[in-house]
């Protein structure tokens, strides 16, 4: 069941072209989950990269902040209709983590603390495209938002942008995660309105 955070508002600005169709600007940050929201230790905390051939690369959380980081600022839009323009986030880029990582696979599923999953065509996270990031407007992501760390994949809707994201698992054939199994599109680009299968 998805929570949405009180106090959400938002009002429709058509006329701006950072805005992509059907979408309305809000100067909130919405939550929105899929089930409740976990707490991650960091001495726990891990991130994996496991390929199609069974293969496996992680990183602890000393050892990913010792990785380059990246300092983001972009457009987020969700599938709910609402865009938030402008955000500031810091983490790893994707093509950092998956040149450690030898693959033919042209899919990844991501997954996250407490089960949810999404499936992203692996060229959709190279290119500066994709990052596991870990702050927001200069603070450590809030666990309600995914911290200590989620996918971020600002091209897409964002509920490709996984919360609490512990790894991925590379992949030769696209399989649907938690919302594409219950409707969702399996790509989910905002510019085009791919919502729903």
């Amino acid at each position: 069941m998805a929570v949405v955070s009180r106090g959400f508002g938002a009002r429709r600005r058509e006329s701006d072209p950072r805005l992509p169709p059907g979408q309305y600007l809000t100067e909130d940050f919405p939550v929105l989950s899929a089930g409740p929201t976990p707490r991650i230790d960091l001495g726990e905390w891990r991130f994996a990269i496991r390929t199609e051939g069974g293969a496996e690369t992680s990183w602890t959380w000393e050892e990913f902040q010792a990785l380059p980081i990246e300092d983001v600022d972009t457009d987020i839009h969700c599938v709910t209709r609402w865009s938030k323009l402008g955000t500031s986030w810091r983490g790893v880029s994707l093509d950092t983590l998956l040149d450690e990582v030898e693959t033919d696979a042209a899919y990844a599923m991501a997954h996250s603390y407490g089960g949810y999953t999404t499936n992203i065509p692996l060229d959709e996270l190279r290119e500066g495209r994709a990052w596991v990031a870990f702050e927001f407007d200069g603070e450590p992501l809030d666990p309600e938002h995914g911290g200590p760390a989620r996918l971020l994949v600002p091209h897409l809707y964002f509920w490709k942008s996984a919360k609490w994201v512990r790894g991925l698992t590379l992949m030769d054939d696209d399989e649907p995660g938690f919302w594409e199994q219950n409707g969702y599109n399996m790509h989910g680009d905002p510019w085009t309105e791919e919502r729903y299968w």
